[in-house]
């Protein structure tokens, strides 16, 4: 990991640990856990969101205002909103992705569960999904929560990473590792 995404990964966590226990001490992490869900999903769909948090030509008073609009519009809880805006004050906010990361992993622990990140060639079906989850639940033993993306690069198959643990069953990998095969042939 490079230095400056070192730094970025350590002051998303420090400022993700800070929501997570604010919030656990106030009995809130279903609140949390939607708020950070929603959030996630607008970073996902709004390339106009993202911009805001990383312009440096958008100043800390637009950035800040523009985050309370949004907190307001989504219904964010105290604590969640008061620490964007905090960061916005701080220069922060290009953190809010991996604090996002790092608030659904701490979440996620805290019930007891681990989630997979999938990567799939084409969108899995509700019930390919659910077999799926049941089938990570059965070799991890633990509740099983799936994080799938799409990635046309795979051409087939499934990455599926739970913990430090990956499996590939990718067509694209299938084919770099016979790629590799006849390399070392010749």
């Amino acid at each position: 990991m490079s230095e400056p995404a070192s730094i970025s990964t350590g002051i998303a966590t420090r400022y993700a640990l800070a929501v997570f226990d604010l919030s656990r001490d106030a009995g809130d992490l279903e609140k949390l856990e939607a708020d950070v869900s929603a959030l996630d999903e607008a970073l996902k769909v709004s390339p106009e969101l993202r911009d805001v948090l990383v312009s440096p030509v958008v100043t800390r008073a637009d950035q800040g205002r523009a985050l309370a609009a949004i907190a307001e519009k989504m219904a964010l809880g105290s604590v969640l909103t008061n620490t964007l805006q905090l960061m916005a004050s701080k220069r922060r906010l290009f953190v809010v992705p991996n604090m996002i990361a790092v608030l659904k992993d701490m979440i996620s622990e805290e019930k007891g569960e681990v989630t997979a990140k999938v990567r799939t060639a084409t969108s899995l079906t509700e019930a390919q999904s659910k077999d799926l989850a049941a089938s990570l639940t059965k070799a991890t033993g633990r509740d099983v929560k799936l994080d799938v993306t799409v990635d046309d690069a795979l051409i087939g198959g499934l990455v599926v990473r739970v913990g430090s643990q990956m499996i590939d069953t990718s067509i694209r990998a299938k084919l770099d590792a016979l790629q590799n095969t006849m390399k070392e042939v010749r």
